[in-house]
């Protein structure tokens, strides 16, 4: 990473994801200034350079470079990057959108910010309407802003949604549309050339595109993070196993298996397909199984969404039935829609489960107050990817996380070992 101020690499946060673009931005500045620093320190020891002097050179060779007329801020101290593009949203009676950008981004790289599940109410036109946006809201939002980035000349459009919007519609299985395909081929005609996202639903969905590059990053190392807190990883204490809720979700929970070296056990369910379901209260479930052993041992299940959570109850019953210990969840996308939370408040009264671990991705205020549940922020993540994507580096190691969550496992090992010897 250059150390130089970025002054190309810009942000545009709508306003379902101002909270997400607010928290990486943080990230950035944060990146930037030690980095800074690092470099200025090497330098200056390498070349016997005097510090103060050479914080002025830099500065000197980034005014040179810089288009700008009117120079800001000191010439002697560290410039801090302006991130986050001053831009306008409104929002009609009509439930029209409108994006004004209020400054130049003309040859900039635009990394466009949007939260498609952001239920919580937000304010829209200055403060004056205070609304809670639904999924196409969010989406048309989305559309008119990266329509106004194009027109305002952006040298590259890059759209960071955590969540890939209608990521679910993305198979066909009779007279239906291939939303998830669909939008993409939206996003490539208004220019779009990146998209970074969270634990997409399908990686079917990378095979629509064909100019459009998608970066689909994992919060694994973050949920392990977060895992290692509440429960021993090592087994001294307490056996652990990682159980897939269904064959849809076995590779993610083979991975976690593998990454913590613990067994993995699968709920399966027979299902008896003679039976037509009429409506969403039948089910054509034969009986449901264990493949594995739960009992006596912490049940730890991961899954890349958490809608209504139906599902996601069920199978931590079933292993409570089965006599795991403790139930702990991991959800990439926490969206928590319709009643979910006070259905899982009443689940953690009966003792159906010990902790949900979810991630920032997603905003959520009342989720945040509930003692089973555990948030961990990814918006470091995203901050390092979105600095190598705009200096041309390589990401491969923030794309693969085993390296990084063998080093939690044995640092825990090593904790445990020299508690021992003590």
């Amino acid at each position: 990473m250059p150390y130089s101020e970025p002054t190309e690499l810009a942000v545009i946060a709508c306003p379902g994801g101002e909270a997400f673009a607010d928290a990486v931005i943080t990230h950035l500045k944060h990146m930037y200034k030690h980095r800074f620093t690092l470099k200025n320190d090497a330098i200056s020891k390498r070349y016997n350079l005097d510090k103060n002097e050479l914080v002025k050179d830099i500065n000197l060779r980034n005014d040179l470079e810089t288009s700008d007329l009117i120079i800001r801020g000191a010439t002697d101290k560290y410039r801090a990057p302006v991130f986050k593009v001053n831009t306008t949203f409104t929002y009609f009676a009509n439930g029209e959108f409108k994006t004004e950008i209020n400054e130049s981004i003309r040859g900039k790289d635009i990394f466009i910010f949007q939260d498609v599940e952001n239920h919580e109410v937000i304010s829209l036109n200055g403060g004056k309407n205070r609304l809670s946006l639904s999924v196409n809201d969010h989406v048309m939002s989305l559309l008119v802003t990266i329509d106004a980035v194009r027109q305002a000349g952006a040298a590259n459009i890059t759209l960071v949604v955590p969540v890939y919007p209608y990521s679910r519609q993305h198979k066909k299985k009779g007279r239906e549309g291939l939303t998830a395909s669909m939008l993409g081929h939206v996003y490539e005609m208004l220019g779009v050339s990146r998209i970074i996202t969270l634990d997409i639903h399908s990686r079917e969905i990378i095979n629509a595109f064909n100019t459009i590059n998608l970066e689909n990053l994992h919060a694994s190392y973050q949920i392990i993070r977060e895992l290692g807190k509440i429960v021993d990883l090592t087994g001294q204490k307490e056996e652990m196993v990682v159980v897939s809720p269904d064959t849809g979700a076995i590779d993610r929970n083979k991975f976690y298996a593998s990454g913590l070296k613990l067994p993995l056990a699968m709920i399966y369910k027979e299902r008896d397909y003679s039976v037509v379901t009429q409506n969403a209260h039948e089910t054509n479930i034969k009986s449901v199984k264990l493949l594995g052993d739960v009992k006596g041992k912490v049940a730890f299940l991961a899954d890349d969404m958490l809608g209504t959570g139906g599902t996601l109850l069920k199978a931590m019953s079933f292993l409570k039935e089965n006599g795991a210990t403790k139930v702990i969840a991991a959800i990439s996308l926490p969206f928590f829609t319709g009643n979910a939370i006070e259905l899982f408040d009443d689940a953690y009264k009966q003792g159906l489960f010990y902790r949900i671990i979810g991630t920032n991705a997603v905003y959520h205020e009342e989720l945040l107050k509930k003692e089973w549940y555990i948030s961990t922020d990814v918006s470091g993540l995203f901050a390092n990817v979105i600095t190598r994507i705009h200096h041309n580096q390589s990401i491969g190691d923030l794309l693969d996380n085993r390296t990084i969550i063998e080093k939690i496992v044995k640092q825990q090992q090593d904790a445990a070992t020299a508690a021992k010897t003590e």
